[in-house]
């Protein structure tokens, strides 16, 4: 089997990880529907998330006040992953019949977190990277214009939403390398359980009626998201972090969602149309193009 020069840098076992990393990413949306449609409102869904990584990770964590330099970046990182990003990804596919666009639109994330480390580190594009960015942009408004996804249009903007709160926790990461992740990622978990739990208090209402008539099912989903996706996914990156750079890894992230909707077909028969299949090819490629370019 011919490989590409940067899948022969990894170890065959490291690419057989890597690649079950991408599939427990891509199960996020089918297995999230599948939860809400268990009766979890979606923000109780993500506040739920939020305290399995939380509960899990707290043992292993030396409880601290952090220096005082990290505090703004913690509490950013905190609130955009923890609380932003489940926020909107679960109001997404709440409102999404059709799982495989908000699949691709949430590559946005890639491009986005380039555009606002431009503007809040000062990092240069380049004019290679501008156009692949745009191509991205372009590749999720030709998926808009697709007729069967006139009534998803909120669902992609929900997504669009996801992948802006991504992109600023990349930024907010790039000041907290020197903190032992599992606190970052436990206090994360902490921040963002509070917050979600408060909004969906405040807007979807009988939280306690909601816990109790959580079946066998909607718990399974919540700790497949909790444990699996979380813990094991985003853990199982931090390993590989540690054997390769993050220009090695990064390109692998286009994969998951190609079993995002792998998965939505066997899940649900969704099959995408052509107008999707297309402009996922053009976003995804250049999204892949993206993390590959200096």
């Amino acid at each position: 089997m011919i490989l590409l020069p940067w899948v022969n840098k990894l170890s065959k076992k490291h690419i057989l990880l890597i690649l079950f990393v991408m599939f427990l990413l891509g199960s996020a949306y089918p297995t999230g529907k599948l939860g809400l449609n268990a009766s979890i409102p979606p923000i109780l869904f993500g506040a739920i998330r939020m305290t399995i990584v939380f509960i899990f990770l707290i043992p292993f964590c030396k409880i601290e006040i952090p220096n005082k330099k990290y505090l703004f970046s913690l509490i950013g990182f905190s609130l955009s992953m923890g609380a932003g990003v489940n926020l909107f990804l679960y109001l997404s596919i709440n409102e999404s019949n059709i799982l495989s666009p908000i699949v691709i639109g949430a590559q946005l994330s890639i491009p986005l977190a380039i555009v606002c480390s431009s503007i809040f580190i000062g990092e240069s594009i380049s004019y290679k990277k501008w156009i692949l960015i745009i191509t991205s942009f372009f590749g999720i408004i030709l998926i808009g214009f697709d007729p069967k996804i006139v009534d998803e249009i909120l669902g992609m903007l929900l997504i669009c939403c996801m992948a802006f709160f991504y992109a600023l926790a990349q930024v907010f990461s790039r000041y907290l390398k020197e903190l032992d992740v599992k606190f970052t990622n436990a206090f994360m978990g902490f921040v963002g359980c509070i917050v979600l739990l408060f909004l969906s208090i405040l807007f979807e209402g009988n939280t306690i009626f909601h816990l109790k008539n959580m079946n066998t099912n909607a718990w399974l989903m919540v700790l497949h998201h909790g444990v699996l996706c979380s813990l094991m996914g985003h853990m199982s990156m931090f390993y590989l972090y540690k054997f390769y750079s993050v220009g090695e890894v990064l390109p692998f992230y286009s994969l998951f969602p190609i079993f995002g909707i792998i998965l939505s077909f066997f899940i649900f028969g969704e099959i995408p149309t052509l107008i999707v299949i297309i402009g996922g090819i053009i976003v995804i490629t250049s999204v892949f193009l993206l993390q590959k370019t200096s």
